[in-house]
C-alpha cells in the first residue's frame, strides 16, 4: 500500500507505507541515499512523478548556492589539510616503515601459508601421521607455486624499475611515493586505515544522518547510546541534502516503539539546536500532516546556513497593488525557507504583542492596507500611542482616533459603539437571508452586494494605553466587553478585529480578550512566559516561542495560526511614505465608489493628514481630532509629546503666533471647559483655516 505522496520543493515523491516495510525481513532502516529502499517505492499513475534533479537544481539561485557551498567546502578542506601538512609529512615515512613490515609479514605468510599452520601443529599434537603428510604436502606445493610467483613479480618490477630510473626518473619517483602512501596507509591503526586526518566539518558544510541520529539520541528522542552495536535510528524519508537556499533539508521519521511523537520533537527544538551546533533560528522543524504524506511521526527538518531572518525585508506587494480582494489571503511575509506567507485574515481576529520597536505596527499595518485597497471594506482605527505611524489611514478611515487622553477614550467608547450597532445590525439582515442564499450563516461576496453589507476592519494600536488610562474599574470593564463582544461575535458578519499592545499582561490586555483571538503574532520577548502571554498558554513547550528571536530580527515574529500551527515569519516591509501611497490609493477607489464616509469625507481633516496646510495647523488639527475645544497649554503639551524636536522650546505666544500665521482666526481667545475658563482654541477655528488652503492650494504652497 503507497502512503499520501511527499510535498517538495520540485515535485511529489511517493514513498512506501511503513507498515509494509516494517513487515519485511530484517528491515532496520529506511535509507534513500544507499538505494536500499528503491524497490519498495510505489509509482501511482494519479499522482506526480518524483524529481529527477535534486531541488537546488531547479532553479538558477539553487545552483549558484549549491556551487557557493561547494566552493566554502573545497577552500574548508584544503585550509584543514593544509595546516596539517607538518604532521602529515612526519606521519607517511614512520607509517611507511611499519606498512612495509607489514606487507613483507603479509606475503611471508602467504608464500609458506601460515594459514594452515594451526592444522598442521593440531595434526601432530594428536599423532595423525596421514593428515599432517597431506598437509605439508599441499603446504610444499603452495610454496613451489607461490615462491616462484613472488620471485618473478620482484624480478619485473626491478627491471622495470631499473628502465624507468635510466629513461624517465620521474615516474619512478612518483611510483616511490605512490607505494610509500600505500604502505603508510596500511601502517595505521589497524581498525581503521587512514592517512589524512578527518575533518570535523561543521553543519553549514555537512549535515549527514549520523548529525541527526546523534542529535535526536542526546535530546532523549531515541533511545540507547551511539556506541551500542545496533541503536534505533530515525527512518530517512528523505535523506539530508542540500536544498534550494543556503540549506539543508531532510525528511525523517521517529522509530516505532521508541514511545515519542512529532509533538515530543518540537518541544525539544533548543536541545537539538545546540546539539548540532546551530542557533535555534537556524532550525525549522514541522510536523508532516496526513494530507501530505505525513502521521504523527513525521518531521520535517530544515537547517540553514546562517540566520535566515537577518537582512533587508522584501517590499511588501501591496505597496504597488492598484487594488486588493479582502476575501483572499493576505500576504505578510515570508517564512524561513523564503516560502511567501498568506494569511486569511476574513473571519478572524488577530493580535500582535511584544517589546517596543520591535516592527509590531509595520506588521499590523500590513491587513490594513490590504482592506484600504478594496473599497468595500469599512475602517475603525483607534491608536493609543497617538503618533505618526496611522495618520495616513485618516484618508480612509470612517473613524479614526490618535491618542489616549480621556477625549480620546470617550471616543474609542462612541466607536466601538458604533461597531456594535453596525454589527447588530449586519445580523439583523443577516437573519432575514434565506438559509439556502447563506448555508454557512455567514457573509459571502455574493450576500453583500446583494444586500448590501460589507466587511469592517476595526484597529486599535497600542491598546494597553487605552485600558491603563481608565482608572474606574467598572468603566474599564464596560469596554473590555464590548472589545469582546466584537472579537467573538464579529467575524461571522465580517468584522475583522485587529488588535495590538507592547504589554499582553492580564492587567494590560485580559485573558479573556485574548482567548478569543485566533490569529496570534509575538515579535521579541523576554522569556517563555511572555511568549505565553501572546501566543497562548503552553505554546512555548510546543515550539511556539518568541523568546528565541534576537534585537537583530526586527519586523520578525511568531506567527501562531491555531492550536497546533505556528511559524516564524518575517514581515514584509511597507513604510510610512508608502503606506501613504496606498491609502491615496484607497481613499481614490472609494471615491470612485461612493464608499467615502465618516471622517474620511471630512475635507479638513484629510488635509491634515495630506499635509497640505501648514505644519502646525496639521499637527494641531490630528491632536484635536476627539475634541471641539482645548486649551492653548494642553495643546502645547501635546504638541510637545507629538514632537519633541519641532515644539519643544515653544511657548503659548510662539503657538498663538504660528497659528495665526497659519490663516487660522479665532472666534474667542478665551475657551471654557471644565468649568475652566483659559487661553485656548476652537476645532473649528483651526478646520476652517484647513478649508480655505484646501479651496485655494497655492496658499499652501507658498506657505500662507
Amino acid at each position: 500500500m503507497a502512503a499520501t505522496p511527499e510535498k517538495g520543493t520540485t515535485g511529489t515523491v511517493v514513498v512506501p507505507d511503513f507498515e509494509d516495510v516494517d513487515e519485511q525481513a530484517g528491515a532496520t532502516e529506511l535509507d534513500l541515499a544507499s538505494g536500499d529502499a528503491l524497490s519498495d517505492i510505489v509509482w501511482v499513475e494519479d499522482r506526480e512523478l518524483p524529481a529527477i534533479l535534486p531541488p537546488w537544481a531547479t532553479t538558477w539561485d539553487g545552483v549558484h548556492a549549491y556551487l557557493d557551498w561547494r566552493r566554502r567546502w573545497a577552500r574548508h578542506m584544503l585550509a584543514f589539510h593544509a595546516v596539517r601538512t607538518p604532521r602529515y609529512i612526519l606521519r607517511v615515512p614512520f607509517r611507511g616503515v611499519v606498512g612495509g613490515f607489514r606487507a613483507g609479514r603479509a606475503i611471508l605468510a602467504w608464500v609458506f601459508d601460515w594459514q594452515a599452520r594451526p592444522l598442521r601443529l593440531q595434526a601432530i599434537e594428536s599423532g595423525d601421521t596421514k593428515d599432517y603428510v597431506a598437509l605439508t604436502h599441499i603446504r610444499n606445493e603452495y610454496v613451489r607455486v607461490r615462491g616462484v610467483a613472488v620471485a618473478a613479480a620482484a624480478l619485473a618490477t626491478g627491471v622495470v624499475g631499473l628502465v624507468q630510473a635510466l629513461v624517465i626518473p620521474w615516474a619512478l619517483k612518483a611510483e616511490l611515493l605512490v607505494l610509500l602512501s600505500a604502505a603508510a596507509w596500511w601502517g595505521g591503526p589497524e581498525e581503521e586505515h587512514k592517512l589524512l586526518d578527518t575533518a570535523d566539518l561543521p553543519i553549514e558544510l555537512d549535515l549527514s544522518a549520523e548529525h541527526l541520529n546523534s542529535a535526536f539520541r542526546a535530546a532523549g528522542l531515541l533511545k540507547g547510546r551511539d556506541t551500542d552495536d545496533d541503536p534505533p535510528r530515525l527512518w530517512l524519508v528523505q535523506p539530508p541534502m542540500r536544498d534550494t537556499m543556503n540549506s539543508w533539508s531532510a525528511v525523517v521519521d521517529l522509530p516505532r516503539g521508541g514511545g515519542k511523537s512529532a509533538k515530543d520533537v518540537l518541544a525539544k527544538r533548543d536541545v537539538l539546536a545546540a546539539e548540532l551546533g546551530l542557533d535555534e533560528i537556524q532550525l525549522d522543524i514541522r510536523r508532516v500532516r496526513k494530507a501530505r504524506g505525513g502521521h504523527a511521526g513525521r518531521l520535517s527538518i530544515w537547517v540553514c546556513d546562517d540566520d535566515p531572518y537577518l537582512g533587508d525585508p522584501n517590499t511588501s506587494p501591496l505597496q504597488d497593488a492598484d487594488s486588493f480582494d479582502i476575501w483572499r489571503p493576505v500576504p505578510i511575509g515570508r517564512d524561513a525557507r523564503g516560502a511567501p506567507v498568506e494569511v486569511q485574515f476574513l473571519w478572524q481576529s488577530a493580535f500582535y504583542g511584544g517589546l517596543m520597536r520591535r516592527g509590531k505596527t509595520a506588521g499590523q499595518r500590513l491587513p490594513v492596507a490590504a482592506g484600504v485597497l478594496d473599497p468595500t471594506v469599512r475602517h475603525y482605527l483607534a491608536d493609543g500611542k497617538g503618533g505618526s505611524d496611522w495618520r495616513p489611514i485618516g484618508l480612509v478611515a470612517h473613524r479614526y482616533i490618535a491618542g489616549a487622553e480621556e477625549e480620546d477614550i470617550r471616543a474609542l467608547e462612541a466607536m466601538l459603539d458604533e461597531v456594535i450597532a453596525d454589527m447588530e445590525a449586519a445580523y439583523a439582515t443577516l437573519r432575514k437571508i434565506p438559509m439556502m442564499a447563506q448555508p454557512d450563516a455567514k457573509l459571502t461576496p455574493e450576500i453583500c452586494r446583494r444586500y448590501g453589507l460589507r466587511i469592517t476592519m476595526v484597529t486599535i494600536d497600542e491598546l494597553q494605553e487605552f485600558l491603563t488610562a481608565i482608572s474606574d474599574p467598572k468603566r474599564r470593564d464596560r469596554l473590555i466587553d464590548r472589545l469582546c463582544r466584537i472579537a467573538r461575535r464579529g467575524p461571522a458578519a465580517g468584522f475583522i478585529c485587529n488588535f495590538a499592545s507592547q504589554r499582553p499582561d492580564a492587567e494590560s490586555v485580559p485573558t479573556r480578550l485574548r482567548d478569543i483571538v485566533t490569529i496570534r503574532a509575538c515579535t521579541q520577548v523576554v522569556d517563555r512566559a511572555s511568549s505565553d502571554m501572546v501566543l497562548g498558554k503552553g505554546r512555548a513547550v510546543q515550539g511556539a516561542d518568541a523568546s528565541i528571536l534576537a534585537e537583530d530580527h526586527l519586523g520578525v515574529v511568531v506567527l501562531s495560526l491555531g492550536a497546533d500551527k505556528h511559524l516564524i515569519v518575517k514581515h514584509d516591509y511597507l513604510n510610512l511614505p508608502a503606506f501613504l501611497e496606498v491609502c491615496k490609493r484607497g481613499r481614490a477607489l472609494r471615491a470612485a465608489a461612493g464608499t467615502l464616509t465618516g471622517d474620511a469625507a471630512n475635507d479638513a481633516l484629510t488635509a491634515a493628514v495630506l499635509e497640505t496646510i501648514p505644519q502646525i495647523l496639521s499637527d494641531a488639527l490630528n491632536l484635536m481630532r476627539s475634541v471641539d475645544k482645548m486649551h492653548s497649554t494642553e495643546l502645547l503639551n501635546r504638541l510637545v509629546n507629538f514632537d519633541a524636536d519641532s515644539y519643544g522650546d515653544w511657548d503659548p505666544d510662539r503657538l498663538a503666533e504660528e497659528l495665526d500665521r497659519a490663516g487660522v482666526r479665532r472666534t474667542t481667545k478665551q475657551v471654557k471647559i471644565k468649568g475652566q475658563n483659559r487661553n485656548g482654541w476652537h476645532k473649528s477655528d483651526l478646520m476652517a483655516a484647513a478649508e480655505k488652503y484646501e479651496r485655494h492650494p497655492e496658499h499652501a504652497r507658498a506657505g500662507v
